[in-house]
């Protein structure tokens, strides 16, 4: 398959590079060439997407099978790219978000749920109405040609966010590590990796239409990953069980303190009960937890933790929070 990855150096876009390369596919990517090179088996265009003119220099008359795009900014800039490949591209795969649904996410919803206000051209917006508008970008001129991949939490090596990184390197310094529970509390997230397989089989397969594209609900649990993280940094960490209502009272934050968990209850709770079943019918397969956890940990061995990304706040517990935490465990336990 001859295909043109824009981006490609990043996370997504450096797996199904890969992935793409592993097949021996022919690979083109085109990229502002500041994040890092390019695969050394890719074709390498740089160009920054912002500048139309450019772009149509950059591209050329060249035709692709497939594309995949993971750009999440300005909508119009999708919307430039897909006008210009639409003649000359057979299948469009948007890597979306399903931070499109209005919040609070509605648990169980499909793809149906409600999504939020957007402008395919518009030259600025959130990260939110910025999927949204790149959704519709890429519908306006790949109708029935494009797959649209909602993608939940996404893990991983060369994971850019954060979230695993930040708790294997907390566990890796030992000693007691608050674990927010409860300890079966069910996870739904996709490896990179996984996500990328399924784009291309798709691409291949002429797959099209807008999915969920994450695990089911329950494809690991916090216990399962906190535990595979001990296991694989080998710093003799001990996980301290924090119930959700002790998390609370020491007014720590899911998702961002506490990174991947959220609680079980509340306006987060949606955030690990997607309905991904119309991705899965169409043979999206998710690796067990362990695997994503020994890769990751391997990654960031050989490369170190990356930094963090301008667009988005640090994740972690500050030692302030983590002190709040052990306070709120030591209460909880003088109560039972």
């Amino acid at each position: 398959m001859r295909l043109l990855v824009l981006g490609g150096t990043h996370f997504v876009g450096r797996a199904v590079v890969e992935e793409a390369l592993r097949r021996g596919d022919d690979v083109t990517t085109l990229t502002r060439g500041r994040s890092g090179p390019p695969a050394p088996d890719a074709r390498p265009l740089y160009v920054d997407r912002r500048d139309p003119a450019a772009l149509t220099t950059a591209l050329g008359d060249a035709s692709w099978d497939a594309v995949v795009d993971t750009w999440a900014a300005a909508p119009s800039v999708v919307r430039a790219s897909a006008r210009l490949l639409a003649d000359r591209v057979a299948h469009y795969g948007y890597v979306s978000s399903r931070s499109v649904y209005r919040w609070p996410l509605p648990e169980s919803a499909d793809e149906s749920a409600p999504v939020v206000d957007a402008d395919p051209g518009a030259d600025d917006a959130d990260y939110a109405a910025a999927k949204r508008g790149g959704e519709l970008a890429v519908l306006e001129s790949f109708e029935g040609r494009a797959l649209v991949a909602r993608a939940g939490l996404v893990l991983g090596p060369h994971e850019d966010v954060g979230r695993l990184p930040w708790w294997l390197a907390r566990i890796a310094r030992g000693d007691e590590v608050p674990a927010p529970g409860p300890v079966d509390r069910p996870l739904q997230y996709i490896d990179a990796r996984d996500l990328a397989v399924w784009m291309l089989d798709a691409a291949a397969h002429r797959v099209t239409g807008v999915f969920n594209a994450v695990s089911r609900p329950g494809h690991t649990t916090i216990g399962e990953l906190l535990q595979a993280c001990v296991e694989v940094t080998g710093g003799g960490a001990q996980l301290v069980w924090v119930p959700p209502e002790a998390v609370e009272a020491a007014g720590v934050s899911g998702w961002t303190e506490l990174p991947i968990w959220v609680p079980p209850t509340g306006e987060l709770a949606g955030l690990h009960a997607a309905d991904a079943e119309a991705a899965h019918r169409q043979g999206l397969r998710c690796r067990p937890v362990g695997e994503t956890v020994v890769d990751t940990w391997a990654w960031l061995q050989a490369d170190g933790v990356p930094p963090g990304r301008d667009d988005r706040p640090p994740v972690g517990l500050s030692p302030d929070a983590e002190s709040r935490l052990r306070k709120a465990v030591a209460v909880d336990r003088s109560r039972r």
